[in-house]
């Protein structure tokens, strides 16, 4: 049988924390009760995920009531039921302000995560990121206010998102601290960061890539705006492979060897399951150069 190219590993952050390949987002962790949100928490790590993936500015959209909504939504989570909080990886991130719109300096970084802690209702977090690259802040500043975090033991690692390789870099260059992860958008139906060299400069160095929006917003469910080669493709492997067409999406992001953390959004329980079985299935080569094929709409040369 021909190779596997699916990573069912769990991944590193760091020197000292696993994680597994998928993860749960809580970019839409809005509009149910606290105990349906502990009850997602909980299903989730008996499925293996155990790195929740959160924002300050969650909740501005899909039914949430603000900025801060969905980070005090988990905390009243950890509250309800006092030991989820040890039995995850909890990361969260800041740096974009609705209206300015990013600021990554030291001062402001700092604050932010001090109140995304208190709003978790935790003495730490995992791994703190930059939400979005301040194009007018010195790396310097960052690594300054990493620094702090991590000598208060507020933050224990640190990463970023949406960071070109070359802004990485530079941070990389400054910072004193562990930086263990970059979150870019990659899915079937983004190919952004194979071809960019951001999950090469993983590779490189050591950074484990957390993927989101692997489902490509909930298009590679709809079909919506995707190509219908690329549907053609994935529902053939899907059905080869007797799991759901998301399931064979995210095994995609997870057959790169930069060995990529797949964060999906669902609220749905059926769904989260569903999505779990792209660990277990075979997924190879020809597979995933047909699925890049279908997705740019050409044949690689």
């Amino acid at each position: 049988m021909s190779e596997n190219l699916v990573s069912s590993a769990q991944r590193q952050l760091g020197a000292t924390v696993e994680v597994g390949p998928i993860a749960l987002g809580c970019w839409r962790f809005t509009g149910t009760s606290d105990a349906d949100n502990a009850r997602l928490i909980a299903e989730a790590l008996d499925l293996g995920i155990n790195l929740v993936d959160n924002a300050d500015v969650y909740g501005l959209d899909w039914g949430g009531s603000g900025f801060g909504a969905c980070e005090e939504a988990l905390g009243r989570v950890f509250k309800l039921d006092t030991s989820l909080r040890d039995r995850i990886a909890l990361a969260t991130k800041g740096g974009i302000i609705p209206g300015v719109p990013y600021n990554s300096s030291a001062k402001y970084l700092v604050e932010a995560c001090e109140k995304s802690l208190q709003r978790m209702n935790v003495e730490h977090v995992e791994l703190y990121q930059v939400h979005r690259p301040d194009l007018f802040t010195h790396p310097d500043e960052v690594a300054t206010a990493f620094s702090s975090l991590h000598d208060r033991g507020l933050v224990l690692m640190f990463g970023v998102s949406n960071y070109t390789t070359a802004q990485t870099r530079a941070l990389l260059a400054r910072a004193h601290v562990p930086l263990v992860s970059t979150q870019p958008e990659f899915s079937c139906a983004e190919l952004t960061a194979i071809r960019d060299g951001t999950l090469d400069l993983c590779i490189e160095a050591g950074m484990t890539p957390l993927a989101w929006s692997p489902l490509a917003g909930g298009r590679v469910i709809s079909g919506e705006g995707l190509r219908p080669e690329l549907i053609a493709v994935l529902d053939e492997v899907a059905e080869r492979e007797k799991v759901s067409r998301a399931a064979v999406a995210v095994a995609f992001v997870l057959s790169h060897p930069a060995d990529a953390v797949a964060i999906v959004g669902t609220q749905d329980l059926r769904h989260l399951a569903e999505i779990t079985m792209a660990t277990s299935i075979h997924v190879t080569r020809t597979d995933v150069y047909r699925i890049v094929e279908a997705s740019e709409g050409k044949k690689l040369p």
